[in-house]
């Protein structure tokens, strides 16, 4: 199932994305080159609802597609009672690579889908007792950004992730900054 999903996902991203390749001449070149994003961001995975920062490195090489690299790190943990005990989770770090399909509204704007692979590393306290571990997931997402001056901007994007062997996956929610080179 969770294949299936991600061929779907895959599927739309870059089926949102080959009309606009058709239009590529009309657009900026300015918008291929080098850009950096720094998010906040909160992450929804089962009974933990997280908070992070996060920082996106990618190169868009094309119009409508790039490439990105995104690492992470959790700011706050959270606490929940689950069966009377009281269950501590924090992400301890996260790092994934995804390629971008981008669909240019105009000069300075974007809708965007992404589709990458990553891994993730959660901490989890209950009744004194404290373990760690690591996830590699399938991630997708889509979002938009829009630059204010050619170069700085905002950008908002919705991800999930599909953790290969976890009991659950993750939807992550990030606004941020975003700059170009």
């Amino acid at each position: 199932m969770k294949n299936a999903l991600i061929a779907a996902a895959s599927l739309a991203a870059f089926a949102t994305v080959v009309p606009a390749a058709a239009q590529a001449q009309d657009v900026n070149a300015d918008q291929i080159g080098a850009y950096v994003n720094l998010n906040l961001g909160l992450a929804s995975a089962g009974n933990a609802d997280v908070k992070a920062v996060q920082g996106r490195v990618g190169y868009r090489f094309h119009p409508n597609f790039g490439v990105e690299g995104e690492l992470a790190t959790g700011l706050e943990s959270d606490t929940d009672t689950i069966g009377g005990v009281r269950v501590n989770q924090k992400l301890k770090h996260q790092a994934a690579g995804y390629v971008v399909g981008f669909l240019p509204l105009g000069p300075n704007t974007d809708i965007l889908a992404r589709v990458g692979y990553g891994t993730t590393k959660f901490r989890t306290r209950a009744a004194g007792v404290s373990f760690s571990d690591s996830e590699e997931s399938w991630n997708f997402g889509v979002g938009a950004q829009h630059h204010f001056d050619g170069v700085n901007g905002v950008r908002v994007d919705y991800t999930r992730y599909e953790f290969d062997n976890g009991p659950g996956d993750a939807d992550v929610w990030t606004v941020g900054y975003t700059r170009r080179f």
